[in-house]
């Protein structure tokens, strides 16, 4: 057996590039929605401690060829810690023998990775005149979405505010996001609006959201969990990147459920069935739970370039 290849944090993002990540989240979720992926909706162990978690990610991929699995934990007490929030690692195995090829630090892989799936759904059901964009939310998330959404729209201003002032000031004055003074200012007329929050409460809400919006989460991955006013899932389209997953995982959608909001059948479509924007009126959410697939593409796209 010979050695496993490592890449560092540093050596996996010298290799990912984002258009080209864009790109391969796109056939990684189309690969998903076919049924041409195999893996399970992730296994979550708590750990100790308060909203600390154990994720564990397989998948086998045909299509590349390509298996492995992410060990990702998320301790929101190491943000005290002055530590990320999000760990991870991904092993990737031979598909042929099972033996274990790679092993790459997979915390910016599920930083980048997530915002150019949020990129797709931007492509597929955004206006294609969109012009602002708002972020609520200051860390890597924040700062991935505001480099990867601008690949697809034409931005003449992008927002942003977080409840923590001074990462807001320091990412803000490190990309020219004008920052707002609360969660509201951000969302009212705003084409697109990412939800980029640790919150376990909605934070963007019903009212504020104009006509012909996309809005998409990325928090509140726990069944428990919110960050999208119930009245305004209710209203839009919704798409998801995984249907199984987002029935057991999204509070967003299985709390709706619970209540009598909607059924099941509210969900429309998985991104990977590449939806489009039916017209310019509609408002769209895009719920995203982050699939291990996404994560075994990224690992082999980083494996099989060079550094930049």
């Amino acid at each position: 057996m010979k050695t496993p290849i490592f890449l560092s944090e540093d050596e996996v993002r010298a290799r990912l590039r984002m258009p080209d990540l864009i790109e391969a989240m796109e056939r990684a979720l189309v690969e998903f929605s076919a049924g041409r992926v195999r893996q399970p909706v992730r296994t979550i162990l708590h750990l100790p401690g308060e909203q600390a978690f154990f994720g564990l990610m397989p998948s086998v991929v045909p299509a590349l060829p390509a298996a492995g699995a992410k060990l990702v934990t998320l301790v929101l007490a190491n943000a005290k810690r002055g530590l990320d929030t999000h760990q991870a690692i991904i092993v990737m195995l031979d598909p042929e023998t099972g033996i274990a090829t790679a092993v790459l630090d997979g915390r910016y892989i599920t930083e980048a990775r997530t915002a150019a799936v949020s990129a797709v759904s931007t492509r597929l059901l955004a206006r294609a005149d969109a012009q602002v964009l708002g972020i609520i939310g200051s860390g890597v998330q924040a700062r991935s979405h505001w480099e990867a959404l601008r690949l697809v729209r034409n931005f003449r201003e992008v927002r942003a505010w977080s409840p923590n002032a001074e990462r807001l000031r320091k990412f803000t004055g490190e990309t020219g996001v004008r920052a707002m003074e609360n969660a509201e200012a951000v969302v009212r007329g705003a084409d697109v609006i990412v939800a980029a929050t640790a919150s376990a409460t909605p934070v963007v809400m019903d009212d504020w959201v104009s006509e012909g919006a996309h809005v998409i989460g990325v928090g509140a991955n726990r069944p428990t969990e919110r960050e999208i006013d119930p009245a305004l899932m209710a209203r839009a389209r919704l798409v998801v990147d995984s249907r199984a997953a987002a029935l057991v995982e999204s509070g967003d959608v299985v709390m709706g459920i619970k209540e009598g909001r909607w059924t099941a059948a509210h969900i429309s479509a998985e991104l990977g069935e590449l939806p489009k924007r039916q017209n310019d009126r509609e408002i769209t959410v895009f719920k995203s739970l982050g699939l291990a697939v996404e994560d075994i593409y990224s690992a082999h796209l980083a494996l099989s370039r060079s550094p930049a």
